[in-house]
């Protein structure tokens, strides 16, 4: 299972033979604008692909996307969870791996430390969904901007915080 991934580069032969060793069954888009290389995956390993309906009308993938709305119930386990950002994000609970994964809408860009990505929506929408994510027994959170890995008390802390917003 590969979610929202970038692919190495060409010339990256020992993470292209860790792949081909194992090849993914699976590749799960937690967000619009992460198509990126959903194709290549695809393509290359006859990977199914899961990820939203809406895309950005520049940034359309070839392959067809077998859509994910909160709730949504994907192969090893993965549930599609609600952030309160309407269709920005997916993100997804791995139950036997007791984790949460975010594409961007929780980052340690700017720092270590674990905040909500700001949007308009915060307070009304996101923090309250975020709040409710932690009736989930999870344990970690991985995010795709900044330290990637951080434990179930920053994400709480995180939803004190004021949010991290782009210079």
């Amino acid at each position: 299972m590969l979610l929202d991934p970038l692919a190495p580069p060409d010339d990256a032969a020992e993470v292209w033979a860790r792949f081909d060793a194992r090849p993914p069954t699976a590749v799960v888009i937690l967000k619009p604008d992460h198509v990126r290389d959903v194709d290549l995956f695809v393509r290359r390993y006859g990977a199914r692909a899961y990820g939203p309906w809406l895309f950005w009308r520049s940034n359309i993938p070839e392959s067809e996307l077998e859509p994910i709305e909160p709730g949504s119930r994907l192969p090893g386990g993965l549930v599609a969870l609600y952030d309160g950002r309407g269709r920005n994000e997916t993100p997804v609970w791995l139950p036997e791996q007791r984790t949460l994964v975010f594409a961007d809408g929780m980052t340690a860009q700017g720092g270590d430390e674990l905040r909500i990505w700001a949007t308009p929506f915060l307070e009304e929408r996101a923090r309250p969904a975020l709040r409710a994510l932690l009736e989930l027994p999870f344990e970690r959170v991985i995010v795709s901007h900044g330290e990637p890995v951080h434990d179930r008390a920053a994400f709480e802390r995180a939803l004190e915080l004021p949010p991290w917003s782009e210079p």
